[in-house]
């Protein structure tokens, strides 16, 4: 999932506080059918950009949308490997012409909740809404910009969305796309270019969660204030800054908790004869810093917390969980996230940009001088893995083989710069470029404690090769829209896988990639052409050699410096039921809570 921020997994999310906002939603009471109102989950999250699916890119505005809306498919929960499985759909497509027509039946009966956008009707879920949902992902003028590898791979998109870029253009949601459309009221039908071996992965994930046309044209500009979705829950309040509520839908199917792994026995063993949903409300602090989200925890306060560094240590003795956070029943698990923290170069930058070897020299020198191991230790608190590829741990293509040994080596970063002409000509201790004028290097980061840490690191690593660099703070939002519009040099970044084949980290560098995804505007036609072959590769040694040739693409020209892959600490209260850490997915509605042990721990 893209747009992670450095210290992902702790607490910053996509987006820094906004401006203080209260959205209450009146719904009648929930019926009889709704999860327990006694059982409300109470976790901590950093602000969210908003709660349109076709138009968010954040993990935790993904994690929430994902409650509210649903796509044809999920992966299954705490299976191994991660598969994945039908959610709305009735059962997996059918696949036909070689992999070019896919036909899936959408179940019936599924209803969105109820809106005044729809009349006071009851409103099914139906194949159709489907096509819209998956046309608004290729829509150029959304937020995301579009997604330009669906917009290639189904037949007939590639003319609507190119009209919608001319001049004056927009897209028209009325115009047929011969491969996507609905062949009667429960049936879709997808044809494809070519086979993609991803598609499956697309359709189970944020851009293709299913919204109503009426809600979105009923809404306008501002489509996250009030969303309307088949989930099983439905949004109640949003604070922004502050809190977002959610409360079960009432018409929500019943679930039994699914088969799991062997090694999560114990959990399938407490859920036994649990009716789900369970939940009746979740509460969602809006916390940004690491700190207090672990004291509300430590106070019984959340249920759970997903925290790294220093945060997680506190709990911690020797990577164990200390004796005291033990005897009150936490439960905690360590697990590696699949995701790659990197800082990206703006290559249309004057500075770090281009393709001349000098320009690459120099992106290869910084990220050979930028102290990983110490950013590893001291502001990850050990929790993390160096990188050296562009896949990680958990994701197919990652080539174990390739070692987690950090590339940093100041004096190898020293002899590159001195090599290519980077020299310090006025004996100020800092190089100047090989034409002799100033080199100025600028890194964005947020403010908060951890990024400060992050930035003295970079002074001191750059200083130690003879750079100078000026960290420039501004909230993470702010940063997010100047990186799409290319204002930034330098950014620490990371991307959350959110499927196994990991065709959305390598889409971070494809040169086809709208800004918003690709911002380091890398452009090159062996990485495209790899990247075009991923795509229409199945699952297997040629593909992961595919993706191993995309990393080398990578070290070769630096659009991005490799950082590491995060470490991650689950903490949960003894009276959460269900919970692990997932790989891909999301859990929420497949967790209980235990009310009376919850209430004799909080006395």
């Amino acid at each position: 999932m893209r747009c992670l921020p450095r210290r992902l997994p702790s607490r910053r999310g996509c987006l820094a506080r906004g401006a203080f906002a209260v959205l209450t939603l009146a719904f009648a009471a929930a019926a009889a059918g709704a999860g327990d109102p006694a059982k409300v989950l109470r976790v901590a999250f950093p602000d969210v950009s908003g709660l349109d699916p076709q138009q968010i890119s954040d993990l935790y505005s993904v994690r929430i949308a994902q409650q509210i809306f649903e796509s044809l498919y999920e992966f299954d929960y705490l299976a191994e490997p991660a598969r994945v499985v039908p959610n709305t759909a009735e059962d997996l497509p059918r696949i036909d012409d070689d992999g070019r027509r896919w036909t899936i039946r959408v179940k019936r009966g599924i209803r969105f909740t109820d809106d005044p956008a729809f009349g006071g009707r009851p409103r099914e879920l139906v194949a159709e809404d489907y096509v819209y949902s998956i046309k608004r992902s290729l829509d150029p003028a959304l937020r995301t910009g579009g997604d330009a590898a669906l917009t290639d791979l189904i037949v007939g998109a590639r003319a609507v969305v190119d009209a919608a870029r001319r001049p004056g253009g927009r897209f028209d949601y009325d115009a047929p796309i011969e491969g996507l459309r609905a062949l009667d009221r429960h049936t879709l039908a997808i044809r494809l270019v070519a086979p993609d071996y991803t598609l499956l992965e697309r359709l189970a994930a944020w851009r293709s969660l299913a919204v109503a046309r009426e809600v979105i044209e009923a809404r306008g500009a501002d489509t996250s204030v009030a969303p309307v979705g088949t989930g099983p829950f439905r949004l109640l309040q949003w604070k922004r800054g502050s809190q977002i509520v959610l409360e079960a839908n009432p018409g929500y199917r019943p679930l039994a908790f699914p088969a799991v792994a062997p090694r999560y026995a114990a959990l399938a063993a407490e859920m036994k004869g649990v009716r789900l949903p369970a939940l009746g409300r979740i509460e969602i602090a809006i916390i940004e810093e690491q700190v207090p989200e672990l004291l509300e925890f430590e106070r019984g306060r959340l249920d759970y917390a997903l925290l790294g560094g220093a945060a997680a240590r506190r709990l911690l003795d020797g990577g164990r969980l200390r004796s005291e956070a033990a005897q009150r029943g936490i439960r905690h698990v360590r697990y590696v996230v699949p995701a790659l923290l990197y800082t990206y170069f703006n290559l249309d930058d004057p500075v770090v940009g281009g393709d001349a070897p000098e320009r690459i020299a120099l992106r290869r020198a910084i990220g050979l001088g930028f102290d990983v191991p110490e950013a590893i230790r001291v502001i990850d608190g050990g929790d993390g893995v160096p990188a050296s590829q562009l896949l990680p741990p958990g994701v197919d293509g990652h080539d174990p083989r390739a070692g987690a040994k950090a590339l940093h080596d100041p004096a190898a970063a020293r002899a590159l710069l001195d090599r290519f002409g980077y020299r310090d000509r006025d004996g100020d201790g800092f190089r100047e470029r090989p034409d002799g004028s100033p080199l100025a290097l600028v890194t964005a980061s947020t403010p908060d404690s951890i990024a400060r840490q992050n930035d003295e690191l970079w002074v001191k690593s750059m200083k130690a090769i003879g750079l100078r660099v000026s960290p420039r703070s501004a909230p993470f939002a702010d940063l997010l829209k100047q990186a799409a519009a290319g204002q930034l040099q330098m950014f620490d970044l990371g991307y959350r896988s959110p499927s196994p084949s990991g065709y959305a980290i390598l889409a971070t560098l494809w040169g086809r990639s709208p800004p918003d995804t690709n911002h380091s505007r890398f452009r090159n036609a062996d990485y495209d052409a790899a990247y075009e072959a991923f795509l229409r590769t199945p699952p297997g040694a040629q593909r992961d050699a595919i993706a191993r040739r995309m990393s080398a693409i990578v070290s070769a020209y630096a659009p991005i410096a490799y950082r590491s892959y995060p470490v991650g600490h689950a903490f949960a209260q003894p009276w959460v039921k269900g919970f692990h850490p997932t790989t891909f997915g999301t859990t929420w509605k497949y967790l209980d809570i235990d009310v009376a042990r919850q209430r004799t721990a909080r006395r």
